[in-house]
């Protein structure tokens, strides 16, 4: 039933019309419409006896993992290592570009809201629909594997979630201060120093850190497709069958990926 709230502020329950119940009633009919006629189509386009049998091949491929490879995490430090400084420097190229595009995509700080804006915006959504990992096998293709290819990848995938996040936080300060400053004859540059970046850089700092803490998990698949990183070598061990390799890659990226997120959470912490 919908709620109805009065004048005083007191809310009232009432009975819906006719015509809202038939509505409410066909909008479930064509959800379950809806669901019965996407299982028909996964249905006819899985083979089920992989399905039944995908218990027996998991027990399988576990007890073969067991126990991990120990000593071959001598081998995975430097990957590793790389898998960091592709994250690293891919969010600070991510940053570099996306702070003057939120500065140019926010409605009070554009230049113009006519021209400069959308463009603007359409870098943020063009970088936010693009995966890293699509990024990735363009930038394997243009500029051969390594790192350099990955580096690039997090950060034209980064631009976008960088840039949303910080010009909203633009548009959300509080006017009164840039008023304030402004009404001192303030030049521009000034109004932006001390009226604008003080009341976004705790979410700027806060952003930034949670980006590279994405890109972390990110960073450690961009080697399947040749873009340096850890990813390779488990792309390497997958290929050879090598499971208690695997599960030692596996191990591994875990822990950094735990390490990661204390690691951001604590600079969140003493930043925020």
């Amino acid at each position: 039933m919908p709620v109805i709230t009065k004048a005083d502020g007191t809310r009232l329950w009432a009975r819906r019309t006719t015509a809202g119940d038939l509505a409410t009633w066909f909008g479930w009919l064509l959800g379950v419409a809806l669901t019965v006629v996407c299982f028909q189509f996964i249905s006819e386009h899985t083979i089920w006896a992989f399905v039944w049998d995908a218990p027996r091949q998991a027990a399988d491929l576990l007890e073969r993992s067991v126990p991990p490879r120990w000593d071959y995490a001598n081998q995975l430090w430097k990957p590793m290592w790389d898998t960091i400084n592709i994250a690293t420097l891919g969010t600070l190229l991510a940053i570099l570009i996306a702070v003057p595009t939120a500065f140019l995509a926010a409605h009070n700080t554009t230049p113009s809201r006519a021209l400069v804006r959308p463009i603007a915006l359409f870098v943020i959504v063009a970088s936010r629909s693009v995966n890293s990992l699509i990024w990735a096998l363009i930038l394997v293709i243009i500029f051969g594997p390594g790192m350099f290819a990955g580096i690039l990848a997090i950060g034209l995938r980064s631009i976008g979630f960088i840039g949303k996040l910080l010009y909203e936080a633009i548009e959300e300060i509080d006017p009164t201060q840039v008023e304030a400053i402004r009404a001192t004859g303030a030049s521009g540059a000034q109004v932006l120093a001390w009226g604008i970046v003080p009341q976004i850089a705790p979410a700027f700092a806060g952003i930034s850190v949670f980006r590279w803490d994405i890109n972390i998990r990110e960073a450690t698949v961009l080697g399947l497709v040749g873009a340096g990183g850890i990813g390779l070598q488990l792309q390497a061990s997958i290929g050879r069958l090598a499971w208690e390799q695997v599960s030692m890659i596996l191990l591994l990226i875990l822990a950094t990926v735990i390490v990661s997120e204390w690691v951001s959470a604590r600079v969140r912490h003493a930043i925020i």
